[in-house]
């Protein structure tokens, strides 16, 4: 990898390929099979395994028609708990802090970004143990915060994976930017914040789909911002 792609949260170099027009039909067709799989009940792990296979799709196209796939249930379980952005005006927000910063810094650079079937929008970016911030990173959570301050949360919970390398940078770096803008925002460190944001009474930002099957309810902020403040995102849409 480049150092420009040090500095960004780039596609991936075979992205031009593995999400070309000539592969999207094929793509659709294994996220119908695999959604169909999981409305009758299948594992996630073998559907997806059975799919791949049938259509010899690799391995990133494995997790994107995985992240992109639900079950009509789950779907409409999601969108029931789903509150708008006028909803949440003297409200407690939590936020998962990766999964939302790492989409936009993936849309803002290129990234491919997939619209899915239950209404959000998800990247292929994976941290591995070790987040490192790029250029979008401050202008991303700066976009967070002026979006969110139009609305008027009363608070702002901000989680972040206490394993991952440089968690506690990133944590510090929303602080500093929360205080220059004085908004209401904390941070926290933690070994398990999925956990916490699950059985928490705030209301969830997050498009992880474990989350989101537990949370009482969310919000989608990650697809309000791509949609009307990153018009230029390489989205693919598989809704």
């Amino acid at each position: 990898m480049n150092t420009h792609n040090h500095r960004h949260r780039n596609a991936h170099p075979d992205d031009q390929i593995f999400f070309c027009n000539q592969h999207l039909l094929l793509l659709q067709k294994a996220v119908d099979e695999l959604c169909w799989l999981f409305n009758h009940g299948y594992s996630r792990h073998s559907s997806i395994k059975l799919v791949g296979d049938h259509h010899k799709l690799r391995q990133r196209q494995r997790v994107a028609i995985g992240r992109i796939a639900c079950s009509e249930d789950n779907k409409n379980k999601r969108n029931s708990k789903c509150l708008k952005l006028s909803e949440i005006k003297n409200k407690h927000l939590i936020i998962d802090g990766f999964n939302l910063i790492i989409t936009l810094e993936s849309a803002v650079a290129g990234a491919v970004l997939l619209q899915c079937r239950d209404g959000c929008i998800r990247d292929l970016a994976s941290v591995h143990g070790t987040y490192r911030q790029v250029e979008e990173t401050r202008s991303v959570i700066k976009l967070i915060g002026k979006t969110l301050a139009v609305f008027e949360p009363a608070s702002v919970l901000w989680l972040f994976d206490k394993p991952v390398s440089n968690s506690g940078r990133l944590a510090q770096l929303v602080r500093k930017v929360a205080k220059k803008q004085h908004w209401n925002w904390q941070t926290d460190l933690l070994d398990n914040p999925d956990q916490t944001i699950k059985t928490s009474n705030k209301i969830a930002i997050t498009s992880d789909s474990v989350i989101l099957d537990s949370v009482e309810y969310w919000l989608n902020l990650t697809t309000y911002l791509v949609e009307n403040c990153c018009q230029d995102a390489w989205l693919i849409d598989f809704s």
